[in-house]
């Protein structure tokens, strides 16, 4: 038995080797280079990784890796296929039904991809969505807006990361917009949503079996749509147990998961990252739910909370292994509450030359921390809401306490980090960026960025 990993991500954080003890058989793994590794470093070794081929691809989007899955496949008789990146969870099942394997295939996935099927999924099961069009042309898109006003949202219908999605505030605005997204011959992968105004919040949790074992909401202490232009901490905080919206998101995101897996689905075994507008006058408003764990820390922080680690169990569901602590199956009681309160401080990349960043906090309740920059490298402005300079993950009795160890960290965390335009030079003369001078750095989530992690 053999298993084939689509990999979009730096390889530290999912240490495969672990995660699949006790497995036998082949593990063949495709990744994507511009995630991987130090600035400058070699690929690493697929052998010191523990798998048995490791192909890296300059382009993952591209048709080769489709290919090249299909081939290696059917070379080591793959017999389940991973995927963690949003990017990927289409082509890991379009593979699943191309060979007959078990685990979610595209019909089953595509209710979490479609963001168009997913608000008409929603809404027919009497959730709200916002009011929103699959604009083909720009005269489509200025009908919905004189209809609904501004501002509006204008994303791609199986967009992620915030990448490409724009918050039109007036006409200028719009106009731009269309003329960049409606250049030629009609689309049909542009939606235009009227805007939400609230907090965002979202719920994550794990599957098995078809039934949710864990689950918690958390609130976005920021927008997520401002990571381009965001330069200070951005905090994200679970709600406490006796928050009144706690068992409000719980219950809406199950009744979401009922209305995007039919009866007969393959998707078993999955986590989930639903994000839920909570608006001034108290509803709840859909805004789009992935069959997936969630970016930058999220992992880490429900691991803080009930020692599960999404990712950990989503590789081994779909690698066919026994869970830890479902061995057995699910039983019959209620998912449990968390045994802390947890949250991130993040801050995002800006461009320019990294003269200094923080120290490590040594403080016991930082959970983890990470770097994805060094001294002397240039880098890019953060290109989407998971292109990060620094995260932390936290943890405190209550959501109160939690808040105020996160901001603290955060203000910490900005007092040493500082980014100077590229030929600035100090009393001491231009920066020392090494023999061969500056590190161009990618501009997305820690593609070619140091990750320093520190987890207690």
């Amino acid at each position: 038995m053999s298993v084939l990993i689509l990999h979009r991500n730096p390889f530290r954080p999912f240490p495969y080797q672990e995660w699949l003890t006790g497995r036998t058989g082949d593990v063949v793994v495709l990744a994507a280079r511009d995630k991987l590794g130090l600035p400058g470093e070699e690929v690493p070794d697929g052998g010191d990784l523990g798998f048995t081929r490791l192909e890296v691809f300059d382009d993952f989007d591209a048709e080769a890796v489709d290919t090249r899955a299909l081939e290696l496949a059917e070379e080591f008789r793959v017999t389940h296929v991973v995927a963690h990146h949003e990017a990927d969870v289409d082509r890991a099942a379009r593979l699943r039904e191309r060979l007959g394997l078990d685990g979610a295939w595209t019909e089953d996935v595509r209710p979490f991809r479609d963001k168009l099927l997913m608000k008409r999924l929603a809404r027919q099961a009497g959730i709200e969505v916002a009011p929103h069009v699959l604009a083909h042309t720009a005269d489509e898109a200025r009908e919905f807006a004189g209809r609904y006003g501004l501002p509006l949202v204008c994303k791609e219908r199986a967009g992620y990361n915030s990448v490409g999605l724009r918050i039109l505030r007036d006409e200028d605005d719009l106009e731009s917009c269309l003329a960049d997204v409606f250049p030629g011959p009609p689309r049909d992968d542009v939606l235009l949503e009227a805007f939400v105004p609230g907090r965002m919040c979202h719920v994550d949790g794990l599957v098995v079996d078809g039934r949710t074992v864990a689950a918690w909401p958390s609130q976005y202490q920021y927008d997520l749509s401002s990571f381009a232009a965001d330069p200070g901490p951005r905090v994200d905080l679970t709600l406490d147990p006796d928050d009144p919206l706690t068992p409000r998101l719980l219950d809406l995101v199950d009744r979401v998961l009922t209305a995007l897996r039919p009866a007969g689905t393959r998707l078993r075994d999955h986590a989930f990252h639903a994000e839920v507008f909570h608006t001034p006058d108290g509803r709840l408003v859909l805004c789009e739910i992935a069959c997936r764990s969630g970016g930058a820390k999220i992992r880490e922080v429900f691991r803080t909370m009930f020692g599960i680690h999404l990712a950990q169990y989503v590789t081994r569901a779909e690698a066919g292994m026994p869970l830890p602590g479902f061995e057995d199956g699910v039983g019959d009681g209620p998912p449990p509450r968390p045994r802390c309160m947890s949250g991130q401080v993040l801050t995002m990349k800006r461009p320019g030359l990294v003269r200094a960043l923080p120290e490590i906090p040594d403080d016991p309740w930082v959970e983890g921390f990470w770097l994805f920059a060094e001294p002397g490298q240039v880098i890019a402005p953060a290109s989407g809401s998971a292109d990060f300079l620094t995260a932390a993950v936290a943890s405190a009795p209550t959501r109160a306490e939690c808040e105020r160890r996160l901001r603290g960290l955060g203000a910490r965390v900005q007092a040493g980090t500082e980014i100077v335009p590229v030929g600035a030079e100090d009393e001491g003369g231009p920066a020392d960026a090494g023999a061969d001078g500056p590190r161009a750095g990618a501009a997305d989530d820690a593609r070619t960025a140091t990750e320093i992690a520190v987890t207690s």
